[in-house]
């Protein structure tokens, strides 16, 4: 490239001056200099790579926010980062966020995978993550509704949808998720269940109860629209209820009454622990709740410390 360069320059000095030589040269030099290839957008690829495995668009867009985050943070190329910037940046991010240690750790499974995929794709030779050990956390013990917040709340609603709505939830342990997206011809009144579709577009029946199929029933006869949602706003639109309207409204009904912390996960955290308590085997609870490991199912569901009680002097004393 530079003998044409000189070519050119050679051939046109006796019309131009030396400091118009100097700007042609230069911009000849910009032009045409071989450039280097663009940088292929890792992220990019790796989301889609996520969306063709099933995941949702809410974790694709936690997965995006996330890994952005720690990208601008870090202002490295993702293949330069190693694995002591991932190191500061979670304890900066712990501290600067005041986050606690499950956040962290969600964050360093995102990571993880993102970086992953990469040595997978052969973009870098060693995840950086892989010397990031899991970061501990605290078993706590969550709460579950009792029998008498779901009566109460149950005496709390005012109209046949938020009865029906509380009842499908408490008997059948679905997400929210899986919740909103079902239609009214999903349901088969006559067995009592539906196909709902879960995470990675994974489709499974869930069972409701006799309770919960007379208030569906009574609830779908009251509406005089024709939107094929099973769940759906009050007024003229009828418009398909959203996840977010779903959470507001179990936490209004939670508030009117007096229950506290309602909100729709705590139906299927309380159907897990009463299947296990009552003795339903926990492979059976997995298929019901659509887990697709068991130690899932086991972080859900907290036995009852009395029954473990009750056991102790019947098997061990």
């Amino acid at each position: 490239m530079e003998p044409a360069i000189n070519s050119i320059l050679a051939r046109m000095q006796p019309l131009l001056s030396y400091s118009q030589l100097k700007a042609l040269k230069q911009v000849l030099a910009s032009e045409l200099a071989p450039s280097a290839p663009e940088e292929p957008d890792l992220l990019s690829l790796f989301l889609t790579a996520k969306e063709v495995e099933g995941c949702s668009p809410r974790t694709i867009t936690y997965y995006e926010s996330t890994i952005q985050h720690m990208a601008s943070s870090l202002a490295k190329p993702f293949t330069q980062i190693e694995s002591g910037d991932l190191r500061r940046y979670l304890a900066d991010y712990e501290e600067s966020h005041a986050a606690g240690k499950v956040t962290i750790d969600n964050i360093r499974r995102i990571l993880s995978s993102f970086f992953a995929w990469l040595e997978n794709e052969d973009y870098i030779v060693k995840s950086p993550v892989r010397r990031i050990r899991r970061v501990k956390t605290a078993v706590t013990t969550k709460e579950v509704l009792s029998d008498e917040d779901l009566e109460t709340l149950r005496d709390s609603c005012s109209t046949p949808r938020d009865l029906a709505l509380i009842d499908l939830l408490a008997s059948t342990g679905m997400r929210v998720g899986e919740l909103v997206r079902l239609n009214r011809d999903d349901i088969n009144m006559h067995e009592r269940e539906c196909i709902v579709t879960g995470k990675g577009n994974k489709q499974r029946p869930v069972y409701f109860d006799a309770r919960a199929k007379l208030h569906l029933q009574t609830y779908l006869a009251d509406r005089a629209d024709t939107s094929p949602a099973l769940f759906v706003s009050f007024g003229k639109a009828a418009t398909r209820l959203s996840i977010g309207s779903v959470e507001t409204r179990l936490r209004n009904l939670g508030r009117s009454c007096g229950v506290p912390n309602v909100h729709p996960h705590k139906f299927r955290r309380t159907l897990a622990t009463h299947a296990i308590d009552k003795g339903m085997p926990v492979e059976q609870v997995q298929k019901l709740l659509g887990h697709a490991r068991i130690d899932t199912t086991m972080h859900y569901a907290m036995v009852d410390q009395n029954n473990v009680k009750a056991s102790h002097r019947k098997y061990l004393e």
